[in-house]
Formats: structure tokens, sequence, C-alpha cells
């Protein structure tokens, strides 16, 4: 087995507006899509899209929306033996995204944040050779947050970890447990600052000083930046036309964590990261530019 995620699970409604409207102001919708997201899980189809072998750390309601969610998963080849169904809500994001391509977004997280670490089953876990980490909203409660802490403890593996701006903003004490039993930290630039204080290439070196492996920062337009404190590269972006930028971080992941369960070397792992992300952009949604191979 070789990547499995842990993260939120959400149905994304992304409305296509003119503009993204500040207070007091008025805007009017194009077009509305829904498809399956959550960081972590577009991340871990992306992977399953590209061959490999995934399964998810998660968990829905009883509704609607907990179905639409669980038979995505399935029809991507993800295992879903631990998504976990609940009585409650299943997440949802709505997700504004205007004629530029740029987004924002709401989150209603639903019983996402509700994930003990006693419904996990670690030695299915301890199958899988990566396990990928991105953030929980903690609106309820900090209980899947301390689950992932616990299970990095536990798990012999590679860790992989996308902090996402709701745990950059926790600071790193809050983030620590996680931080130094982490392989891969995933970062874009801002919450790289957020998380630090420092620029995104001393934090990097910040990161790198708690035990980490490899830092890779995502710059958006501008590519990323890779580094495990001996070589460093800023890696160029792929220029494409911007439709949605749902998603794209996400999408990074998949390609550079391909590359590196690949045995491919860090620069190429970089490359890849920028060319998924480069084919989710051109279209609407986290999921529908993910390819199905990278030839």
């Amino acid at each position: 087995m070789d990547a499995i995620g842990f993260g939120a699970l959400n149905v994304d409604k992304i409305y296509l507006v003119n503009k993204i409207p500040k207070a007091e102001e008025e805007a009017f919708v194009k077009d509305v899509k829904i498809f399956a997201g959550g960081s972590a899980s577009n991340t871990i189809v992306g992977l399953s899209r590209l061959g490999l072998k995934t399964g998810y750390i998660g968990k829905v309601g009883n509704d609607a929306d907990g179905d639409f969610l669980l038979k995505d998963l399935r029809v991507e080849g993800v295992d879903t033996y631990q998504v976990i169904r609940a009585e409650g809500r299943s997440g949802n994001a709505l997700i504004f995204v205007d004629e530029c391509g740029n987004r924002a977004i709401l989150v209603d997280p639903g019983v996402n944040d509700t994930i003990r670490f006693d419904e996990i089953d670690t030695d299915y876990v301890s199958k899988f050779k990566l396990l990928h980490l991105t953030s929980f909203i903690c609106k309820f409660g900090d209980e899947s947050f301390k689950s992932q802490k616990k299970l990095v403890r536990e798990f012999d593996g590679i860790v992989s970890f996308d902090p996402g701006a709701v745990y950059a903003e926790r600071g790193l004490n809050d983030l620590k447990d996680i931080i130094k039993e982490t392989t891969i930290f995933m970062p874009n630039a801002i919450e790289m600052e957020t998380l630090t204080g420092l620029s995104y290439r001393e934090g990097a070196n910040e990161i790198l000083s708690m035990g980490v492996e490899i830092v890779v920062v995502k710059l958006g337009e501008r590519g990323c930046y890779v580094t495990n404190g001996e070589i460093e590269f800023e890696i160029p972006a792929f220029k494409v036309e911007v439709v949605d930028t749902t998603g794209a971080g996400d999408a990074f992941n998949a390609g550079f964590l391909y590359g590196y369960l690949k045995g491919k070397d860090l620069k190429e792992c970089g490359k890849l990261g920028n060319y998924v992300a480069s084919l989710c952009i051109r279209k609407v949604g986290a999921r529908e530019g993910l390819p199905r191979s990278l030839s």
C-alpha cells in the first residue's frame, strides 16, 4: 500500500461569480458545480489516478452528502475502510470563484472534527508507506487534531504534512508534535510566514531544524521552493490559462509525492508537482484536472 490521507472530507459547492463581493456589496452567480473535496482527499485521489494504492482516514455524516463522498472515493479507487460514518452533517465547502480564477471559501466542517484516535485501525494504517496530513477546522473541538498528533507518533513510515492556513495560524508550538515527526513539510509561502514569522526561505531552515527532512514551499504562479538543508531549488511554474485555483496546492502535493514515492530526485519531484498543479487550474474544481498518467 502506497499512501493514506488523513484530513477533512467536504462536498465542494463551487459558485462561479462575476466578482467576489466585499461587505455590503452584491454579486451574481453565473453557474454552480458540485464536487467531492477535502484537501488531503484531493491529493490522495490524485495519487490514486496515477496508479498508486491509496486509502483514507476521515469521517462523514449519515446523510446524502456522506453517501456522495464515499461513492466518489470508491470510484476513484481509494480504499474507504477507515472512512467512518457518524450521526450529523457531512462537511461542506462553499467556494466562490470569480472570472479571474480567484476564490473565497466558507467551510462547514460538520463531523470532520470528531475523529477519535480509538476509531483508527493503526495496524491498517501501518501497511502504507506514506501518511499525508492536512488540516481540520476544529470548530467543534480538537479531537481530530489530537488524533493526528497521536497517529504520527505511532506511524513508522514517511509523513507528509500540508498545514493549510487553518493550522498555520495555530503557530509552531501547537504544531510541533506533528512537525517533528514529519518527513516532508508542504506549506505555501503565506502559511510558512504565518507559522514562523519568517520569510519562506528562513522559515524552511527553522522547520528543518525541528527534524523535518524536506521542506517544499508552494509559491503559486512562481512555482515552488524545495530544500533539504543541503540543496535548494526554486522551480518555475508552468504557464497556463487559469480557470480556477481550487485544489491547486493539493494537486501539487500529489505530483510531488508521486515523484518522491517513485524515487525521483527533489528537483524532478518539484517539476512534477508544478505540472500536476498546472493541469488542475485549467479546469473548475479540485479534481477535474487531475491526470490519470504523466506521459
